[in-house]
């Protein structure tokens, strides 16, 4: 173990022995993804630094450009490929955890997601999609609280799989139950919207995978 020990009180640390490699999975259900865009944030912006004497009670609310809520949804990196949060596949591996009593705190110390690049507009640290067709949209009706629906539009990549690169601590987890967390979290968690272990809903069975090689 690479725990500290004393020896004539001077405590004694060995490296931390991470392990680098990449696992390929394919998805098994669709991947729908909804990033949260530019635009929203600007609109959010712009409504807080505006005084309160200074809003109208009513305001016009512009056409719906569905287009850009299409596009605004997608995390496009800076050579122009589309991705998935790393963070995801993080988030699912360390939920994952519950599924084979893990300690999610010691998975959160010793498995991390190794970006393939990062989104051109916000920096964040991306997963390439590996496709070959681009997406195609998702125009569903969803509630959004006090008995209002609105219309969502979303990227769906119905075919589609990743070559997730993860570095471990091989003093804390062994590498084959790094391949079998991930394997579970493809199955059981999922990555993207309406994924099986969702936070709000009983999700839409989108966004599970397997893998495929180790």
């Amino acid at each position: 173990m690479a725990y500290g020990k004393k020896e004539e009180g001077i405590a004694v640390i060995k490296p931390a022995n991470i392990i680098r490699t990449t696992i390929k999975i394919k998805g098994t259900a669709p991947l729908v993804l909804n990033k949260f865009s530019n635009k929203a944030k600007e609109t959010m912006m712009a409504t807080m630094s505006t005084p309160k004497n200074a809003k109208k009670a009513k305001t016009e609310r512009p056409a719906r450009d569905f287009d850009a809520d299409f596009m605004g949804a997608r995390h496009i990196s800076e050579k122009g490929w589309d991705g998935i949060s790393a963070s995801a596949f993080r988030t699912a591996l360390i939920d994952a955890c519950r599924t084979a009593g893990l300690v999610m705190t010691k998975t959160k110390m010793s498995v991390f997601v190794i970006a393939d690049g990062f989104d051109k507009e916000d920096g964040t640290p991306l997963v390439k999609i590996n496709t070959k067709k681009d997406p195609e949209r998702s125009e569903l009706p969803v509630r959004v609280g006090q008995g209002t629906t609105d219309i969502r539009v979303r990227p769906m990549w119905r075919d589609w799989g990743c070559d997730i690169t993860l570095e471990f601590d091989a003093d804390m987890i062994t590498p084959d139950s790094v391949v079998n967390l991930l394997d579970r979290a493809g199955k059981q968690v999922g990555v993207g919207e309406g994924r099986p272990f969702s936070k709000t809903s009983c999700g839409m069975g989108w966004g599970t995978f397997e893998v495929v090689s180790e």
